[in-house]
C-alpha cells in the first residue's frame, strides 16, 4: 500500500482524506459574489433550439453579442452539423452541443466568467482579490497505526492566513476537476508521481518545489484563482472532515461543465468589442505554429539541460577529482622526504589535491543553483504546451 499513495485508495472519502493535525485550522474565502447573486440572482438560461447558428438570439445570455448575420436568411443557410468523430475534443469538451443550442442550466453572477477588452486584446477579467499561497514543511506522516505513510505539505494562503495540510492526491484531485471544468483555459500538470522512493529527501523536495511553481501560477490565474473548487482546496480546515466531502462533493456535482460552462462566459459588447474572424484565424493559427516549436524547443532544452546537469554531478566532479587525487599521490610522495626546504612545496601541492577535490564538488553542487529551477519551470510550460493543441481545437470548432 505505500507504493500507492499518490493513487485514489479506499480511504479517500473517509478520515484520511486530510492530514491529521491538532486543533482547528482554516477559514472560509470571503463570498465576493455580486450584490443581488445567490437564490435572487439566479437566472434560468436556455439555448434549447434548432441547430442554427441564427435562430440562437433569444437563447443569448446577457453580456453575449448576437453572431452576425442573425436573421432570416441564417436560419437557413447558417446551419451546424454534428461532428461525425464522437471522440473529438471539441465533442467532448461540450462545444458542439453549445454551438449546436443544446446547453440548458442556471448561471448565477458569482459562477459569471467575464471576458473583457484589454490592451491586447480580450482578456480574463482580473481577480479583484487577488492572493499568493506558500507551500512549505512537507512532513512524513502515518496513518492505519503506522501501517501507511504520506507526506502533508503546509499550505499557508494570503488571503486567509490560516495553514492547512494537504497531501499528493488533493492536488491531483484537485487538477481532475479543474481540467474537466475549464475545457479552454490551459491548467498546468502536476509534477509527475513516482512510485519508488517516495519518502526520499530530494525527491520530496523537487516535488515541493515543483508544486509551488504551480499553485504560483494557480493564485495568479484570473479564472482558476477564483473557482470554488480552488478555493475549498486552500480554505477547508485540515480537521474539519465533514466540510471537505460537502465541498468535493459539490465540485464532482458542478453542473456548469461541458457546453454549460461556455454559458458562463460573457463576453464585452458595443463599439470596438466585435472581432474579425478571419484576423482570430489568422491568430490562431499563429498561435499553433508557436506553441509546437516552442514544445520542440523546451524539450530540446530541457533534454540537454538534464545530460549537462547530469554530467557536472557525475563525470565533472569525477574528473575534477581523479585530478586531485593524483596531485594528493604526489604529495604523499613529497612528504617521504623530510628535507626542511622541502615543506612549503610539499604543502602547495597538498593544496593543489584540495582544491581540484573543492572544484569537483562545487560542479556537482551547481546544478542546484541554476539549472533544476530552470528545468522546473520548463516542466510547467511543457505541461501548458501539452493542453493547447485540444484548446486550439476547441476554439477552431466554435
Amino acid at each position: 500500500s505505500q507504493g500507492s499513495d499518490d493513487d485514489w485508495d479506499d480511504d479517500w472519502d473517509d478520515s484520511s482524506t486530510v492530514a491529521d493535525e491538532p486543533g482547528a485550522l482554516g477559514s472560509s474565502y470571503p463570498d465576493y459574489e455580486a450584490a443581488g447573486g445567490g437564490a435572487s440572482g439566479r437566472y434560468r438560461l436556455s439555448t434549447r433550439s434548432e441547430p442554427s447558428l441564427g435562430s440562437r438570439g433569444a437563447g443569448h445570455p446577457p453580456g453575449h453579442p448576437h453572431p452576425p448575420g442573425g436573421g432570416g436568411a441564417a436560419k437557413s443557410s447558417a446551419t451546424v452539423s454534428r461532428n461525425l468523430n464522437r471522440f473529438s475534443t471539441f465533442v467532448k469538451s461540450g462545444g458542439e452541443a453549445f454551438v449546436l443550442g443544446e446547453a440548458s442550466g442556471f448561471v448565477k453572477d458569482g459562477d459569471k466568467l467575464c471576458v473583457v477588452l484589454g490592451p491586447r486584446g480580450p482578456e480574463w477579467q482580473e481577480n479583484p482579490y487577488p492572493f499568493q499561497c506558500s507551500i512549505e514543511d512537507p512532513t512524513k506522516q502515518t496513518k492505519f497505526k503506522g501501517m501507511k505513510s504520506y507526506i502533508a505539505y503546509k499550505l499557508v494562503p494570503s488571503h486567509t492566513g490560516q495553514q492547512v495540510h494537504r497531501r499528493y492526491k488533493h492536488f491531483d484531485w484537485l487538477y481532475g476537476r479543474l481540467a474537466e471544468k475549464f475545457p479552454v483555459i490551459s491548467v498546468p500538470h502536476l509534477p509527475e508521481k513516482q512510485a519508488t522512493g517516495r519518502f526520499e529527501e530530494d525527491f520530496i523536495s523537487k516535488r515541493r518545489k515543483g508544486l509551488a511553481w504551480w499553485m504560483d501560477h494557480m493564485c495568479s490565474h484570473p479564472v482558476l484563482a477564483q473557482c470554488d473548487a480552488f478555493q475549498h482546496f486552500l480554505t477547508c480546515p485540515s480537521t474539519d472532515e465533514k466540510t471537505w466531502k460537502q465541498g468535493k462533493r459539490k465540485a464532482e456535482k458542478d453542473e456548469m461543465v461541458g457546453a454549460n460552462f461556455f454559458l458562463t462566459i460573457s463576453v464585452p459588447t458595443g463599439p470596438g468589442a466585435s472581432l474579425d474572424l478571419q484576423e482570430v484565424e489568422s491568430q490562431v493559427d499563429g498561435f499553433k505554429a508557436f506553441t509546437k516549436k516552442m514544445d520542440e524547443s523546451a524539450l530540446q532544452l530541457n533534454h540537454t539541460a538534464n545530460e549537462f546537469a547530469r554530467k557536472q554531478v557525475t563525470g565533472f566532479k569525477k574528473e575534477y577529482q581523479k585530478v586531485g587525487y593524483s596531485f594528493k599521490c604526489l604529495s604523499q610522495a613529497f612528504d617521504l622526504d623530510q628535507q626542511a626546504f622541502s615543506a612549503g612545496l610539499n604543502q602547495a601541492i597538498a593544496f593543489t589535491a584540495e582544491a581540484y577535490d573543492a572544484i569537483g564538488d562545487l560542479f556537482a553542487d551547481q546544478p542546484r543553483q541554476d539549472l533544476n529551477a530552470v528545468m522546473d519551470l520548463l516542466a510547467l510550460y511543457q505541461g501548458h504546451l501539452a493542453n493547447f493543441p485540444d484548446i486550439i481545437h476547441v476554439q477552431k470548432g466554435k
